[in-house]
């Protein structure tokens, strides 16, 4: 009976912290496909600056996490979870009120900086200071939720600017975090990190191979990984349907394709949970990024014919990612200070994600299509090649 009430705590905490990160990401991470156009046609902004803007708040964010990592590490996640949702509304409340560019950008500022302290960095690090070892099906779980933030936020951004106006469209998200996402994280996530042996820091050595200077070599092989897995993700989410159109396809069956991206994360992610949850995470770190670089060659080689093939692959190897960037610093590192630690991981994906829409777009604007592929399927296998080399430098994962 208390395995089953502790099981039933658990699935509520994943559940609550599911919901909350969906509208976390559709509320700040995916505002700006939606509120560019009106937003920069209502204060006289260009879209670049708009997006300028939008990446200092993503640079921002990396700045921020480690610290938030370290309050969650010490603290527990519930109070910076909250703290982030107050961060969330108040900035939504500054974006409303904008009037120009300095408005404009002191909102974003403070979006920003919930950002370092509300996505899934925060989440996860939540569930890891809860559930030690054991919080990678948490983790998991609370990704399969946070997978339709953007099937969900991007319609209900459309809707909400078409009934309220874009102001009254981001008063209305920041109410939503303050009446529904600040209350459920106050009372339905425990205050305290759970005791034993699983959360203290018997569990977190560093490994074993370490660089000259004291910093383990696998932090940095995963800092790099995760940079350029997050480049490849946030380049192809802004350039994704151009791509597939500038190889040929029709406008339509271009924006069709690119629409199976979220699907197939999603269900990527229900297959990790059922063949692969007892499986190393870096057996889902290695498929994950072997996945797009086999889909870019299909691409870049066929044209058109395999954009589905393609977006299915790349879709898929995404929503492993995400997982991935949760569960292997658990496993390689342990629970103690996981929280500062996937700050400290996430600050360079972050940096490179604020520039990669741009210089996404300088290389296919300059060389094509092709050559767009070429750098996003290098960059993965890449990766690839990085996370096949830790096997020699770090212990066995399943070891700890």
């Amino acid at each position: 009976m208390r395995a089953a009430e502790l099981a039933r705590r658990r699935g509520v905490v994943t559940t609550t912290l599911g919901i909350t990160q969906t509208l976390a990401w559709g509320s700040t991470y995916y505002l700006p496909a939606v509120f560019a156009d009106p937003v920069s046609e209502a204060l006289g902004v260009s879209r670049t600056l708009f997006f300028g803007i939008f990446s200092g708040a993503l640079l921002l964010s990396g700045l921020v996490g480690p610290v938030a990592g370290r309050l969650i590490d010490s603290r527990g996640g519930r109070d910076v979870l909250v703290a982030s949702n107050l961060l969330f509304a108040a900035g939504l409340g500054l974006l409303a009120m904008a009037s120009g560019p300095v408005t404009l950008a002191l909102g974003w500022a403070v979006v920003g900086i919930g950002m370092g302290c509300g996505l899934y960095e925060a989440a996860f690090a939540t569930v890891a200071g809860l559930y030690g070892r054991e919080a990678r099906g948490a983790i998991t779980g609370i990704t399969l939720f946070a997978g339709f933030a953007s099937t969900v936020g991007w319609p209900a951004s459309a809707f909400l600017i078409e009934a309220l106006g874009w102001r009254g469209a981001l008063l209305a998200w920041a109410v939503l975090h303050l009446a529904v996402a600040l209350p459920v994280n106050r009372l339905l996530i425990p205050g305290v990190r759970a005791a034993g042996p699983a959360a203290g820091p018997a569990g977190g050595a560093a490994p074993a191979g370490t660089a000259p200077g004291g910093v383990p070599w696998t932090m940095v092989v995963l800092a790099a990984v995760f940079a350029a897995t997050a480049f490849v993700s946030t380049a192809m989410a802004a350039h994704l349907p151009r791509i597939i159109e500038a190889l040929g396809a029709a406008p339509a069956a271009a924006v069709f394709a690119a629409s199976l991206v979220g699907p197939a994360q999603v269900a990527a992610r229900l297959a990790e949970f059922a063949l692969l949850r007892r499986a190393s995470p870096l057996l889902t770190a290695r498929l994950a990024a072997g996945l797009h670089p086999v889909g870019a060659a299909l691409l870049a080689i066929l044209g058109p014919v395999a954009a589905v093939p393609f977006v299915l692959l790349h879709g898929a190897g995404n929503g492993l990612l995400t997982i991935a960037r949760g569960t292997l610093p658990l496993a390689l590192f342990g629970p103690a200070g996981y929280g500062l630690r996937t700050g400290l991981l996430a600050a360079p994906a972050r940096l490179l994600q604020g520039g990669a829409p741009l210089l996404f777009a300088l290389v296919l604007d300059a060389l094509g299509p092709r050559a767009a592929l070429l750098l996003s399927g290098a960059l993965t296998a890449g990766s690839l090649i990085a996370l096949l080399a830790l096997a020699g430098r770090t212990r066995d994962p399943e070891r700890g």
